[in-house]
C-alpha cells in the first residue's frame, strides 16, 4: 500500500438490532470492500456487531451513513460510532 493509499481514518461502529443470522457482516464486508476499506465485522455474544473501517474520510463517512440507512440486511436499531485515527492493522476486510 503507498502513502496516497494508507488509512487516514478508522470507524468503530458498534451496531444494536437484529444483525445476526441475517448476513449483516457479509454484506457489510461487500460494501466495505466496494468503497476501499479494510477491516472487519464481527459478531458479539449479546446481539450487537461490531465493525471496524479503516480507509479515506469519504468512504468510512460512507460506510457510516450505510449503516444507519435502513439498506442493511436485518433491523439496525442503534449505531454507536466512533471516529479516529488509524491504526494500520488491517490488509482486507473480513467477518469473525
Amino acid at each position: 500500500m503507498s502513502d496516497a493509499d494508507a488509512p487516514t481514518t478508522r470507524l468503530t461502529a458498534w451496531v444494536h438490532g437484529l444483525v445476526q443470522g441475517v448476513g449483516f457482516r457479509w454484506k457489510t464486508r461487500t460494501k466495505a470492500l466496494e468503497l476501499g476499506l479494510v477491516g472487519f465485522a464481527s459478531n458479539y455474544p449479546d446481539g450487537r456487531v461490531l465493525v471496524v473501517a479503516e480507509g479515506s474520510e469519504d468512504a468510512t463517512a460512507a460506510l457510516q451513513a450505510w449503516l444507519r440507512s435502513g439498506d442493511t440486511p436485518g433491523r439496525v436499531d442503534q449505531v454507536v460510532d466512533s471516529v479516529t485515527g488509524p491504526r494500520g492493522d488491517y490488509t482486507g476486510f473480513e467477518t469473525r
